[in-house]
């Protein structure tokens, strides 16, 4: 019976000490919202068409057999979601927009003149934009972006862990 215990004692501390390891110092945030905007209105979202993702065929960065548009829907629902959010094909309080390591204005995003929210502009490579936008209007009212260095090579848990961090420090900048 102890050699069970200390087998999933030992266990245990490897699978803390792997996640530990998981390199997060590099990823830089930043977010800005609409000051006139009243975050807690919005109750539903749905998608803006396709994501892009940088295309990676040589595996530079995103593991060939990993699908990071999958993985970065499921992060910005679960971020979304654990604000009370759900989503709505039909007629949502806002849209969602994401790209990875493109040119920004691919997105043609349409900001209301009259807010204090920067225009998104090109995203560096190893740069994620996650883009709120009001449905009735069509304005972004939340713009975050994180930005980090490019890891070569990376294995499948650390895109997903990288991913996993970036999005959850994007979303608590969200008001």
């Amino acid at each position: 019976m102890t050699k069970i215990r200390l087998t999933i004692l030992i266990s245990v501390l490897l699978l803390l000490a792997g996640c530990a390891s998981i390199p997060t110092g590099d990823i830089k945030v930043e977010a800005q919202a609409d000051p006139k905007v009243n975050f807690s209105g919005y109750k539903t979202y749905d998608w803006l068409g396709a994501a892009a993702i940088v295309n990676d065929p040589y595996g530079q960065w995103e593991p060939p057999a990993f699908d990071a548009d999958a993985e970065m829907v499921l992060l910005i629902d679960r971020e979304l979601r654990k604000r009370g959010m759900s989503q709505r094909a039909v007629n949502p309080d806002m849209v969602v927009a994401y790209a990875a390591g493109i040119d920004m204005a691919a997105l043609d995003l349409k900001v209301d003149p009259n807010s204090q929210i920067e225009p998104v502009e090109n995203v560096p490579q190893g740069g994620l934009a996650v883009v709120l936008m009001d449905n009735a209007s069509g304005f972004v009212i939340w713009a975050g972006i994180a930005t980090a260095e490019v890891q070569d090579s990376p294995d499948t848990a650390t895109v997903r862990a990288r991913l996993d961090y970036a999005v959850t420090q994007l979303f608590r900048k969200l008001p």
